[in-house]
């Protein structure tokens, strides 16, 4: 019975493997969300540190400092790199937040480094790993042995312990309900713990079908078992069974734990990432970033539902402009008791910053960023993808494209394709920009002349109202004027030359409820009310449109009740 190719499948792969008993001293909602919000996220935004768990222990121990609740187990690409100043530096300032320092002496720890025993996994037919499931996937048991070998021989007792696990326990296990996989690891050569060397073996099953220690025993109970137990392995072995409670991404999403109100503020040192509970605004609220895989951040604001299997918004801006613009839509949406179920992410899209990338920006490369933000939080597929402008045709080109991933779109005030001229009329502005020469944040800037000129494009005459929406056109001037000039030229290229046309005739998609995706365009801008409504009629057999009378080319900040309106009924 061979085992099937490991994806650590190098002599230098291994495991992080902490254990951890919070003391009474602090509540278990301040330890998840320093847990799964700020330790964990970071570790996984290591390129080695492709999937990281937690789990809850449901053996019937009662929890203590040598009977930890909790265990977090880390895969790692190359065990050296747990020696480098990489990883070494997230556990020291400055890079270690106070809060994690004072956290931490509230928690029983013990952490352990394991080395990959080579060839030693074995996974049942059409395995996925756990990571790839999603919060909505079903949970999983996790059965972890940990073993010593008695004194002497130890060369020839390791042997014969890994061929009894090879060729008798793990083929008797595979016939246990539920059984998924197994992996053996050993002490690292890199572990400074004094001590014998552990031999560490996790099996995971089905939680559905795990049938409990019964089964195990069965295992366990040949003669060959009951040889290597009295002959090679000491009495000291530890058998612990753990429930999986948490899916690490490499961005923080968990805001159930920051619906407690024993839970408090908290910021990153670097100042990339916020957590801000309920208490103290109208909801919970997680700031953060994720990167690409071309090294482009792209910050982003995740809120709504506190429920991890809440079905999922993606907002996308159009050009020149902060997520800020969503801020009324999405008060309004979520003002709405049926739109309570959802979570709603939000982000910077590429070209806000001066750090846009290397590569062309293209539509295909926007869409794969709101697939990047999906990998990070851990989300299968999003609800649904809403974008304005550029964010439109984002929103549009991610729904053709990744279907799996999207299961609808809204793309508002866009085109299906680049109009003629766009590219001379798009240099023309870059041209203003830079004749103004106008400098914010060290470095060079959109400016006030472009920013005047592009709101008074953007939004209809009667906007422009003395009073609150005059305000408002203010702020998204303020956002067009400080925007990097070079993040603008960048991404900008984006709007020269596409064609989602042919791609529209043939979409399929599933939809959320209604089937297909939609459009939706404010009355006063321009031709874009004709234009799509012949994109609605384009795509597909037919698809929903919906016009917002009094506003121009952003609807959601000039009638954000009215678009959270159309949206909600889409939706539903």
């Amino acid at each position: 019975m061979p085992p099937t190719t490991s994806p650590l499948n190098d002599a230098n792969d291994g495991l992080l493997y902490v254990t951890m008993q919070p003391k009474p001293s602090l509540p278990l909602a301040r330890f998840h969300d320093w847990y799964n919000n700020e330790h964990g996220p970071g570790r996984l935004r290591l390129p080695f540190v492709p999937t990281g768990f937690r789990y809850r222990a449901t053996d019937g121990r009662a929890p203590s400092p040598e009977t930890p609740e909790w265990v977090a187990v880390y895969d790692i690409k190359d065990m050296d790199e747990l020696t480098r100043e990489t990883y070494t530096r997230l556990r020291a300032p400055p890079v270690q937040s106070q809060r994690e320092r004072d956290t931490m002496k509230e928690i029983t720890i013990r952490r352990r480094f394991y080395d990959f025993i080579p060839g030693a996994e074995w996974t049942a037919p059409g395995y996925v790993g756990h990571e790839a499931v999603g919060e909505e996937g079903r949970k999983r048991v996790l059965l972890s042995v940990l073993l010593t070998l008695r004194e002497g021989q130890e060369a020839e007792r390791e042997e014969r312990l890994g061929k009894w696990y090879a060729e008798e326990d793990v083929g008797l296990l595979q016939k246990v309900p539920g059984w998924l996989r197994t992996r053996r690891f050993v002490t690292s050569r890199h572990e400074t713990a004094e001590g014998k060397r552990e031999f560490l073996a996790l099996h995971e099953f089905e939680v559905e079908k795990y049938l409990g220690e019964e089964e195990f025993r069965k295992a366990v109970s040949t003669e060959w078992a009951r040889k290597i137990f009295e002959e090679v392995v000491d009495e000291k072995k530890v058998r612990r069974v753990y429930e999986s409670y948490y899916t690490f991404g490499a961005a923080p999403r968990d805001l159930g734990c920051l619906e407690s109100e024993e839970v408090v503020p908290a910021e990153s040192t670097d100042g990339k990432t916020r957590t801000t509970p309920k208490q103290e605004q109208k909801r919970a609220v997680i700031e953060s970033y994720v990167t690409t895989k071309d090294g482009v951040e792209l910050p982003y604001r995740l809120e709504g539902s506190s429920d991890p299997q809440a079905p999922l918004i993606v907002l996308c801006n159009s050009i020149l402009v902060e997520m800020g613009i969503w801020d009324a839509f999405i008060d309004a949406f979520l003002s709405r008791a049926e739109n309570k179920k959802f979570r709603i992410l939000r982000y910077h899209t590429r070209g806000r910053s001066s750090n846009s990338g290397s590569e062309p920006v293209t539509v295909d490369l926007l869409a794969s960023d709101i697939i990047s933000l999906l990998d990070a939080l851990r989300v299968p597929r999003a609800a649904a993808v809403i974008g304005v402008s550029l964010g439109g045709a984002t929103a549009l080109n991610v729904g053709l494209k990744h279907p799996d991933r999207v299961a609808t779109f809204v793309a508002c005030d866009t085109n299906a394709n680049s109009p003629a001229g766009n590219s001379k009329a798009w240099g023309e502005r870059i041209a203003m920009a830079e004749k103004e020469g106008a400098q914010g944040q060290g470095e060079a800037v959109v400016g006030e002349e472009l920013a005047e000129a592009t709101v008074r494009r953007w939004f209809v005459k009667e906007s422009y109202d003395g009073g609150k929406m005059e305000a408002e056109i203010e702020r998204v001037k303020k956002m067009v004027a400080t925007n990097s000039l070079a993040g603008f030229k960048h991404s900008v290229q984006a709007l020269f030359d596409y064609d989602l046309r042919e791609e529209m005739k043939s979409y399929t998609g599933e939809g959320w409820d209604s089937g297909e995706g939609a459009f939706l365009v404010g009355g006063g801008d321009g031709v874009l009310p004709k234009t799509m409504k012949e994109m609605s009629e384009s795509l597909g057999q037919g698809a929903p449109y919906f016009v917002v009378e009094g506003a121009g080319h952003l609807p959601m900040v000039e009638k954000p009740e009215q678009v959270a309106l159309y949206v909600s009924e889409f939706l539903h």
